[in-house]
């Protein structure tokens, strides 16, 4: 709980400001907090997903941070840092590089992908990451968003991950990698904060779960969490 306190204190700590830079087609800056919570797992783990953008309407700067944290300590983290171009009403198409670092582990990858929303309100992330090493990775993550009251919102998500090569150090294997599920219900004390509980589950498949099962961890995970959701 204290990590959770921290860490947002942390990110609250950036103001959400609008520039004039021009009458019809201002700069405008947004801070999202997707999701910062915590689990029934030992270990008092914590995990943050959060965005920043700056920009105007069709051209913008992203960063996307993705950290987990176990025992007061980052296990594993992710930085993008982004250029993103609205090619139409609903896609953006992104643009950059992504830095990894697990448990001191570090990789560097270039970003392509898109970011928007698919026909029947389901919100979009799917990117290409190229490294250095040659390696590669698919990752699509999807969520949709069901208003059950004004205010009570029930929200289930899916990301999937793929790879082109086996690589042991980050106990990584080719083809389908993973995939990580959750349902959440929020309740939205306003619309720019609010605190949810859900479910997450996540399973490791072919080369990556027998490199798990090898090192003695589990391939598959389940788990009850609680944190929030806010943009400002």
């Amino acid at each position: 709980m204290k990590s959770i306190i921290f860490i947002s204190a942390l990110i609250f700590g950036f103001s959400s400001q609008i520039f004039a830079g021009g009458a019809d087609d201002p700069v405008l800056t947004k801070v999202m907090i997707n999701e910062l919570e915590t689990s029934d797992e030992k270990g008092d783990p914590l995990t943050l997903d959060a965005e920043i953008w700056v920009g105007k309407d069709l051209n913008k700067f992203w960063i996307k941070t993705d950290v987990e944290r176990l025992d007061g300590v980052t296990e594993e983290s992710e930085i993008q840092l982004l250029y993103s171009r609205a090619i139409s009403a609903y896609w953006d198409l992104q643009t950059g590089v992504r830095h990894d670092d697990t448990d001191g582990l570090t990789q560097d990858w270039v970003v392509i992908g898109f970011d928007g929303q698919a026909p029947y309100f389901i919100d979009m992330d799917a990117a290409l990451f190229v490294a250095e090493s040659g390696q590669a990775s698919l990752r699509v993550n999807a969520e949709y968003e069901m208003m059950l009251t004004q205010r009570l919102v029930l929200s289930p998500e899916a990301t999937v991950t793929f790879y082109t090569k086996d690589d042991p150090d980050r106990g990584i294997g080719s083809g389908l990698s993973g995939i990580d599920a959750a349902i959440r219900l929020r309740y939205e004390i306003k619309r720019e904060f609010a605190p949810y509980i859900g479910l997450s589950w996540s399973n490791k498949f072919s080369a990556t779960a027998d490199m798990a099962n090898a090192n003695g961890a589990e391939s598959s995970d389940f788990a009850v969490v609680v944190g929030f959701s806010a943009w400002f």
